[in-house]
């Protein structure tokens, strides 16, 4: 196929040349690829598409997952405010916001990602957004406790009514108003897995588990959709290892994962195995509302197979990364 056609060589700048090997790879894109806006949207992923179809031309397959923080925020708000005007409206369910989310940014990203492919002279190779459903427990911890905020700030006489209203649990975040909590449970199955191989294997670029995927949970034949956020870092872990990947590639707004962040004894780190990451994720380097869920995701993926490696990096330095010269890699 076209967009798979690896180079069996790359030569060196010192013109000898190294054994290249094509990888299987997931990518968990952060909120830093979308922007926060329709129009920044429009304009992030140009610059996103670049990044991974530098990837694609180097042979490698690639799969996307992406976050949805702001958009799924901008969906929610604007739901409610229209049940807000309308009282024949009712409150839309969060589940069908992360799907709302899903479809909207994967159309932006695979149209940027069909231009970009077609400069390259790639112009035969298929880019596909797939509507996922991600399958949680009911019975996850996380339910009992919802702690991830979505959606505007509100007064106090605010959330009282929209806890009345629309059954929302909210808290007081620091000082700067409520706002809607919801639970964040962990990803148990892909409910399309089966669909996503299938086109992986028929060398589609496939976007998919967008938002960390729409959350359900299995009652009988049925899915019901369920009011939390499925981190998207974890979901692409699962999806990863389901996929049989040789590599999750986690971006973020850092080039490498550090230690003692922001610190005078600050250290980047380059290599870790999963049993030095643990070390650190016990030691409390790592922020839970940031750094963590993609270290334990990272870690997650590593240790799930022979020859499975994640890194952690920059959007703009993946290429870099796989090629060794930066990021942070963890490994068994």
């Amino acid at each position: 196929m076209e967009h798979c056609s690896a180079r069996p060589f790359s030569f060196s700048q010192s013109g000898g040349f190294y054994m290249y090997k094509r990888k299987r790879i997931v990518i968990a894109l952060g909120g830093n690829a979308l922007g926060n806006t329709l129009p920044e949207q429009m304009m992030a992923v140009k610059t996103t598409a670049k990044a991974l179809c530098d990837l694609i031309e180097d042979g490698h397959q690639v799969v996307v997952v992406h976050g949805n923080g702001p958009q799924v925020g901008m969906i929610n708000n604007a739901m409610a405010a229209l049940s807000r005007e309308d009282a024949s409206q009712p409150n839309t369910p969060l589940s069908v916001c992360v799907a709302m989310s899903q479809a909207y940014i994967g159309y932006d990203l695979q149209n940027a990602l069909r231009e970009e492919l077609r400069k390259r002279g790639l112009v035969r190779t298929p880019v596909v957004t797939v509507v996922t459903q991600v399958r949680v427990d009911p019975d996850d911890p996380a339910f009992q406790n919802p702690s991830k905020p979505i959606g505007h700030f509100m007064s106090r006489e605010e959330a009282e009514h929209a806890e009345k209203a629309y059954g929302y649990i909210t808290k007081e975040d620091a000082g700067r108003g409520y706002r809607r909590v919801v639970a964040s449970p962990k990803p148990v199955e892909i409910v399309e897995q089966d669909a996503i191989n299938s086109l992986v294997d028929a060398n589609k670029i496939v976007i998919c588990c967008g938002g960390g995927g729409i959350p359900v949970t299995l009652q009988g034949d049925h899915l019901k959709g369920a009011s939390a956020v499925i981190d998207k870092d974890f979901a692409s872990s699962l999806l990863a290892k389901e996929l049989g990947a040789d590599m999750l590639i986690i971006l973020t707004a850092v080039e490498k994962v550090a230690i003692n962040f922001g610190k005078e004894n600050e250290e980047w780190l380059s290599d870790l195995t999963v049993e030095e990451a643990q070390k650190y994720v016990d030691e409390g380097h790592f922020a839970a509302g940031s750094m963590l869920p993609k270290v334990q995701a990272a870690m997650d993926f590593a240790s799930s197979g022979s020859g499975r490696t994640a890194m952690i990096t920059l959007l703009e330095k993946a290429r870099d990364g796989i090629q060794g010269k930066t990021g942070t890699l963890i490994h068994s």
